[in-house]
């Protein structure tokens, strides 16, 4: 647990416009089984921004609502999940020089899915570090787009979508208090999204799309498909009571949780189910709107909440993030007071 406070003192989200998923199954992108199994409506596609302009549009309305000077930020951690644009880059420089301005630290978070809760971890603990330090920004972007990626067909059962999101976090104060973040690791089960390919000399060596589900095929194959539900099921269980135990909170005491955009299928089974939530107390509604957003999900729909007025002063959220390698991370998050932003 990390010591010292943390708020949460802006959020932004920036997305393309939505494609309908109908759609996609109608010109034939998208299998219609797919579509009944995740039940998403649409997903956000970006026909020209690429993933760091669409971080650094999210980071500079979350630094407005924060109403945050390039001054107050100590750090920028930028997470993604695809290519950014660029080959041998740094697209955390990016954003820190089109949204901030200034010269404190600016690092990339290579986690996948749980990238942007991965960087609120490590923002916090930075912070409480130097008691100089006061704000970091945490920016996500994600663009999944041809040749490499088919958001329709890479992940079967997981329809991926572009978009930006941002958080200005503080250690002195914020309309929201983060009372816990918990991170559990698995590394025994990073060979999920590498198979039995040989390590390849440059990107696509070996395929020219991505394909998560060749990989998972050889890793079942090898490890059993029932040993690698447990080892799945008890780190999610260890993440949750960890962050829980951490906040003082049960499970009960949760009004809303941020759930990733995994579609139906996968959020039964891993959350619903298992924890006991209501969809209708989770963020399933807008997220089937949306598509996965890659390292994004946690930060967008937190957003999405706030900015919605679909938090009140006392109520308390969870987030949950998992992405490969594996990881997964929970914070318990609460909410002081309705941002002044948030009536505009």
């Amino acid at each position: 647990m990390n010591g010292g406070e943390l708020y949460i003192r802006g959020t932004g989200t920036w997305l393309p416009p939505a494609e309908r998923v109908a759609d996609a199954v109608a010109d034939g992108r998208c299998d219609a089984a797919v579509a009944r199994a995740t039940r998403m409506e649409s997903v956000t596609v970006s026909a020209a921004e690429a993933a760091p302009e669409m971080a650094a549009r999210a980071a500079r309305v979350a630094l407005d609502r924060a109403a945050a000077e390039p001054g107050d930020i100590d750090l920028v951690l930028h997470a993604s999940f695809y290519y950014q644009g660029f080959d041998l880059w740094a697209p955390a420089s990016y954003v820190q020089r089109a949204a901030v301005g200034n010269q404190c630290p600016a690092m990339e978070v290579r986690q996948v899915s749980n990238g942007g809760m991965a960087a609120l971890d490590l923002a916090w603990a930075y912070l409480a570090a130097d008691p100089a330090r006061a704000c970091a920004l945490l920016t996500t972007g994600d663009r999944f787009c041809p040749p490499g990626f088919d958001r329709w067909r890479s992940d079967p059962g997981t329809v991926y979508g572009d978009g930006g999101t941002a958080l200005v976090v503080s250690r002195h104060s914020g309309f929201a208090r983060v009372r816990s973040i918990a991170t559990v690791s698995v590394p025994g089960l990073e060979g999920m999204h590498r198979g039995d390919d040989p390590f390849g000399p440059a990107p696509f060596s070996h395929r020219t799309v991505v394909d998560l589900e060749a990989h998972k095929r050889d890793f079942l194959a090898r490890h059993g498909v029932s040993p690698t539900v447990a080892r799945v099921s008890a780190a999610q269980e260890a993440v949750v009571k960890q962050a829980l135990a951490d906040a003082g909170a049960g499970l009960g005491d949760i009004d809303r949780f941020v759930l990733p955009h995994l579609g139906h299928r996968r959020l039964h089974v891993a959350y619903f189910a298992k924890f006991g939530i209501a969809a209708e107390d989770s963020t399933w509604e807008w997220g089937r709107t949306v598509g996965h957003l890659g390292a994004g999900d946690p930060f967008a729909g937190f957003d999405h909440l706030v900015a919605g007025g679909r938090l009140a002063a006392g109520d308390l959220c969870l987030l949950f993030g998992v992405g490969a390698g594996f990881s997964w991370s929970c914070a318990v998050v609460e909410i002081l007071d309705t941002p002044t932003w948030r009536a505009r």
